[in-house]
């Protein structure tokens, strides 16, 4: 991220935080209208390989480390610090992730483990409704993830690139 002593420094410190509350917000409105719609199990809405049907997943993707929600949290919560730590004070000695993509990249990822941390601490597992043919149930947040990462390694590939 630019530096915070400039305007432009801040307003991408804004537009990553911004970034990230967005994604929470919209994570945590569709799970609780999930939640509050479905029992576990049930579908909502069914049209040919797409589905909306709640699903707890007391693991992580692909339904790895179930019941392991305690060392998940952990995970998530040291993710945060090191995402905060990099956004509020690394970025100046790491110019090559300074990129518009790369915050907002950074902005997905933190929103999308923030939304997820907090099924895991209120409903001990994190909530999936997004279904679609044989791929594993997902949710908002797991999306920003996935889509922060690609943008991350895209925005990445591009800045080590301009440097040769």
């Amino acid at each position: 991220m630019r530096k915070a002593s400039n305007p432009q420094g801040m307003w991408w410190q804004v537009v990553f935080f911004l970034t990230a509350l967005l994604v929470v917000v919209a994570d945590q409105l569709t799970k609780l209208w999930i939640v509050s719609s479905l029992d576990v199990g049930q579908s909502l809405f069914e049209a040919g390989i797409f589905q909306i049907v709640r699903i707890q997943n007391t693991g992580s993707s692909f339904g790895l480390f179930q019941d392991r929600s305690f060392v998940l949290t952990i995970v998530a919560i040291v993710g945060i610090a090191l995402l905060l730590f990099y956004a509020l004070f690394a970025y100046r000695r790491y110019p090559i992730l300074d990129s518009r993509l790369g915050i907002i990249a950074l902005g997905l990822i933190l929103g999308g483990i923030i939304g997820n941390l907090i099924d895991r601490v209120r409903l001990g597992g994190v909530t999936d409704f997004i279904s679609v043919g044989w791929w594993p149930a997902f949710n908002i947040a797991d999306s920003a993830l996935v889509v922060g990462a690609i943008i991350f390694a895209y925005s990445l590939l591009l800045s080590l690139v301009r440097k040769h």
